[in-house]
């Protein structure tokens, strides 16, 4: 998803960090697990299908990704944005092969979560919505991860997640934006607005919903008042290893 109006273009994720592109993530992540794959085929893996998880829910340019990007480095996950999840959803060969070495790992598993899924929670069953689960059920499943967007929270068991929904005022984005991308107040806000637009019309695609509800999420930060992005990294380090204290070995970290 990116935003557009005219002059300025906005890419959720743009900030100081120069990240490698989607594609190149993307390609890189699934090296990575079929490395893991081939190294656990000869080992007695007993983890859980799947490793407790962060998803990061929020309104574009509260500044999610940087966030998720701290985190990670504090705690050895691996970021997974929306572009990664979009981009390896709508890639037929991008999509079999992450599907594919998920499978190999839990056979059947991925079909049995998926008919359980639509039915317990009335996603709407598209190709599209079936394609989404599909992939970020195998990401899930294939590596410890933090997501951010896409609504990943209403699809991963809701007892694997930490779910943090992060808020802000307009004027908050709005200043964010203009930093970045050094445009006037009205051009961040036209930009913001159909940003908005475009994410309101996915939850009502897949979810059925028009927006998230906060009774959705353990977490939700205000980055009105937790301004730096270190602060809320190491609020949610914090009830993540409140959550899940019996699961990891957080010493490690």
């Amino acid at each position: 998803m990116s935003g557009h109006t005219g002059k300025i273009k906005y890419v959720p994720g743009t900030y100081a960090k120069k990240r490698p592109s989607t594609v190149q993530l993307a390609q890189r992540y699934i090296s990575e697990w079929e490395r893991r794959r081939i190294k656990i085929e000869t080992q007695d893996d007993k983890q859980p299908m799947i490793t407790p998880t962060i998803c990061f829910s929020r309104k574009i340019g509260v500044g999610a990704l940087e966030i998720a990007d701290i985190l990670a480095e504090k705690i050895g996950y691996r970021v997974v944005d929306h572009e990664i999840i979009e981009h390896t959803a709508k890639e037929g060969k991008l999509r079999e092969k992450t599907v594919a070495i998920f499978d190999e790992r839990y056979p059947g598993i991925r079909n049995e979560f998926i008919s359980l899924l639509f039915k317990e929670k009335s996603l709407i069953m598209n190709d599209y919505a079936k394609h989404l689960v599909s992939v970020v059920l195998s990401i899930a499943g294939l590596g410890s991860t933090i997501f951010v967007g896409r609504g990943t929270h209403l699809i991963l068991p809701r007892d694997r997640v930490l779910a943090v929904r992060f808020v802000c005022s307009k004027e908050f984005r709005v200043k964010r934006l203009d930093g970045i991308l050094n445009v006037n107040q009205k051009e961040a806000e036209n930009t913001l607005d159909h940003i908005d637009k475009e994410q309101r019309a996915f939850y009502k695609k897949v979810f059925g919903k028009k927006d998230a509800s906060p009774y959705e999420f353990d977490l939700v930060i205000n980055r009105d008042h937790i301004m730096k992005a270190e602060w809320a990294a190491n609020i949610v380090e914090q009830a993540f290893k409140e959550k899940f204290y019996e699961e990891i070995d957080f010493s490690e970290m």
